[in-house]
């Protein structure tokens, strides 16, 4: 009697659908808090690393304070700091990576001394534009010292420290002798030292008034520290490395290079980490010219090789061989994107004997520059254990081959890993370096000379 009063069964059912109801709801609650908090931890991590190392305001008002003070000068300080004509647009360094790393040395650093052991910088780099020119800016940063909340903090350095020199009083006669023994340092005596000190004195001038100013001055001595500047005037002529469009202090602007890097797609790094090694190199290999133009941009890595090594102003040593380190442009002439570690010989050896070590791995600078450890002395030794050309081989040799044409593509293997086998200095085997770089670019030019890409 009682049951057919109470429906039981009809009560039940409600409550079961809730209980349902309420499991669902609470799961779609913790996966949209999940959603919510990976994706702000993603925004944060994203935020901080952009705002410690893409510091653009810090990089302006830095120089344009100097600027101002009259401690430097240049052809872009005015439309930097009074016209506001030159803008930093989209930061390229704001990844954690782009840190340095005390013990290889494989990200970016400021080499401003002989010494491969160099003050720790944040090197920034952002696209620009300049009224109509489009260009990327390149400004060298100390890095943002932290201090412990109940330790002492350090003195802070004198903002103008690397522009000092040279002196007040200083004739325009004993600032060409200070760039000539400067350049004699870096790239040794070999170099047509005086020519290569013409042109820095040409720059120097940069409101082109036949006069250097103090400031002027100030501002070309830091440049000339930079490896990536110095390559920039030894190759000026050939075309390999963007032209300089302007300078304040060491702030610089470098002609814009429409591709890069010389093959594959950027991603952003949260990516990065969650993409195998495998896979990412096909993906890379998705991103590429025709076979025809890659072959012409091919050519134009050996030809760096070739210009660098005893060329008019000294010997160079490519110490990051790697596809992030080059571009190209509509013509599909290579050009370099990052020269801080292609290092002139002399300044490498000097600077690699003075290293401590232990193992061969100790004597790495770079990703590409190995010597070897001369373990009775525990010191590095000065030679290079693969010359420029086999590092360069071994960049290109997935990029060439792949897609390469069948009546060429078994020869062309074959040189290639002939190439890649070469072992110690350029100098001591110099004409098996000459035959395999000269085989090689024959190669290539004989199967596209003939078509609208060469």
């Amino acid at each position: 009697m009682a049951r057919g009063l109470f429906p039981w069964g009809f009560l039940r059912k409600p409550l079961y659908i809730q209980a349902r109801f309420s499991y669902q709801h609470m799961k779609y609650l913790f996966f949209s808090w999940l959603a919510v908090f990976v994706g702000s931890w993603i925004v944060y991590v994203e935020y901080s690393s952009y705002t410690e190392l893409c510091r653009g305001h810090d990089c302006k008002n830095s120089i344009c304070d100097k600027y101002r003070k009259g401690v430097i000068d240049g052809s872009a300080c005015s439309s930097l700091c009074e016209k506001e004509t030159l803008y930093l647009g989209k930061c390229f360094t704001a990844k954690p990576n782009s840190q340095v790393s005390p013990k290889t040395h494989s990200h970016p650093v400021c080499l401003v001394s002989i010494q491969l052991r160099p003050t720790p910088c944040v090197f920034q780099v952002y696209s620009g534009s300049w009224g109509d020119l489009e260009g990327v800016i390149k400004c060298q940063m100390e890095e943002v010292r932290r201090y412990d909340l109940g330790g002492e903090m350090e003195p802070k350095k004198e903002a103008s420290a690397a522009f000092s020199k040279p002196t007040k009083g200083t004739s325009v006669e004993k600032f060409r002798e200070m760039i000539h023994n400067h350049l004699k340092a870096k790239v040794g005596d070999r170099a047509n030292l005086a020519d290569l000190a013409t042109q820095v004195l040409s720059i120097a001038d940069a409101n082109k008034d036949g006069h250097i100013s103090l400031p002027e001055a100030r501002s070309t001595w830091a440049l000339l520290q930079l490896n990536e500047f110095l390559l920039a005037l030894v190759l000026q002529d050939r075309e390999h490395t963007p032209k300089l469009l302007g300078f304040c202090g060491d702030l610089y602007v470098m002609e814009k290079v429409p591709y890069s890097p010389l093959y594959g797609i950027s991603l952003p790094w949260i990516m990065e980490v969650w993409i195998p090694a495998g896979l990412r190199r096909s993906m890379d290999q998705w991103f590429t010219p025709s076979w025809p133009h890659k072959a012409k941009i091919a050519i134009g890595l050996l030809e760096l090789v070739e210009d660098i090594f005893h060329g008019t102003f000294g010997s160079f040593i490519m110490c990051d061989v790697s596809a992030a380190s080059f571009g190209y442009n509509d013509r599909h002439d290579l050009k370099v994107m990052d020269a801080r570690y292609i290092v002139p010989e002399a300044i490498f050896q000097e600077g690699i004997r003075q290293q401590r070590c232990d193992v061969d791995e100790d004597c790495l600078y770079g990703s590409d520059c190995l010597t070897s450890c001369d373990l009775t002395k525990h010191r590095c030794t000065p030679e290079v254990a693969r010359p420029n050309l086999a590092k360069a081989c071994e960049a290109l040799k997935d990029y060439i081959l792949r897609g390469a044409p069948s009546d060429v593509r078994e020869e062309l293997e074959k040189q290639l890993y002939a190439c890649i086998a070469l072992k110690g200095s350029a100098e001591q085997m110099e004409i098996e370096h000459s035959l395999i770089l000269n085989n090689l670019k024959t190669l290539l030019w004989k199967k596209i000379s003939h078509t609208k890409d060469s």
